[in-house]
């Protein structure tokens, strides 16, 4: 019986909150035995348009480098300064 352990980016979604979007990633790790998944998990994460990319898979990075276009970060931006005291 041999187990095997792959993760994956399974649901990445473009979310508008406003006048700015952010990115939302579902991750999902599946256990398999023999070749029949056995588990599978989630986590989820999101990207802001002032988060830092680097860390991100591939296809990820790309999506968040069409979505966050300089208006939208100047958005958020704007969005942030609104809510500090």
């Amino acid at each position: 019986m041999a187990l095997t352990e792959a993760s994956k980016n399974d649901k990445i979604e473009v979310v508008l909150s406003g006048d700015w979007s952010c990115v939302q990633v579902r991750n999902a790790t599946i256990i398999s035995r023999d070749g029949k998944e056995i588990s599978k998990t989630y986590h989820r994460h999101v990207v802001m348009p002032d988060g830092d990319i680097s860390a991100e898979d591939a296809d990820v990075q790309a999506i968040c480098n069409v979505v966050f276009t300089d208006d939208c970060k100047a958005k958020y931006a704007t969005h942030l300064a609104s809510k500090k005291l």
